[in-house]
């Protein structure tokens, strides 16, 4: 009989996610909750039934890669970020990785953010993610009308998004052509360098420590000397300076050198 431990080493043999690094009560919870949900009686059942139903796998892949986005997400830290820290730090040259970006409203988000300061042509966005396909829905910039309706700022919406039909929307081709779209998993694979500004929202709330630690430090050589980090509502940093970040808004922090 497969238990859980049994289970995370089968998924990163046939995934290549290591659950493992995740929080295991929040993963274990989720899991079982999914396994029942979808009417199987153990691990062994369910993971037997991932290997030979494609559609299965899919919503399987889906779920654990925790795809839960939306364009300027908790809006007040955007105007933070617009009114605070970019009018300081956007240059010629000017590089953003929107790190874990799922389905592609944050990274597109910050691009419609940076036409307030900058020609987009000489800015870099970078956006990874783990799931190809949700990075496959990314690139194509199509979004539904309920999720585009959220948008805090109707000026954008009326310039870079085009109804399609009834349904959705597609975001304009300036705005899709200033993003590059990568897989990239966070917790095996060489990070960008040379990053002015970091994006990384509600998702190391579901690392565990150890996984969390290597993160941090490896977010720390990405970035350029006073590059910023920005993170998710529920993802504080506890004493940044262990990792040499120092807060300079709530959500938001600055890379700092080795103090000798």
């Amino acid at each position: 009989m497969v238990g859980y431990e049994e289970f995370v080493k089968k998924v990163y043999k046939l995934t290549g996610i290591d659950l493992s690094l995740y929080k295991e009560k929040q993963m274990k919870r989720r899991l079982e909750s999914l396994i029942a949900n979808k009417k199987f009686k153990s691990y062994d059942e369910y993971y037997n039934a991932l290997l030979t139903d494609k559609v299965l796998y899919d919503e399987f892949l889906d779920y654990i890669t925790i795809n839960v986005t939306e364009f300027f997400r908790n809006p007040n830290q955007w105007e933070i970020l617009e009114k605070d820290l970019l009018p300081t730090i956007v240059k010629k040259g000017f590089r953003v990785w929107s790190a874990a970006c799922s389905t592609g409203e944050e990274p597109y988000s910050v691009a419609m953010l940076l036409t307030k300061f900058i020609d987009l042509k000489d800015v870099t966005i970078i956006a990874t993610d783990i799931d190809i396909r949700a990075l496959e829905k990314a690139k194509k910039g199509i979004y539904s009308v309920d999720a585009v309706s959220k948008i805090p700022y109707p000026e954008y919406v009326k310039k870079f998004f085009k109804k399609i039909d009834e349904k959705y929307y597609q975001i304009s081709e300036e705005i899709r052509k200033a993003v590059r779209f990568e897989k990239h998993d966070l917790l095996k694979d060489e990070y960008p360098k040379n990053i002015d500004l970091l994006i990384c929202r509600n998702v190391l709330i579901y690392f565990n420590d150890i996984a969390k630690d290597k993160v941090y430090r490896k977010f720390y050589e990405s970035l350029n000397e006073d590059g910023i980090f920005f993170v998710g509502s529920t993802e504080q940093i506890i004493l940044p300076y262990r990792y040499n970040f120092e807060p300079v808004r709530t959500f938001f922090y600055k890379k700092i050198s080795f103090q000798k």
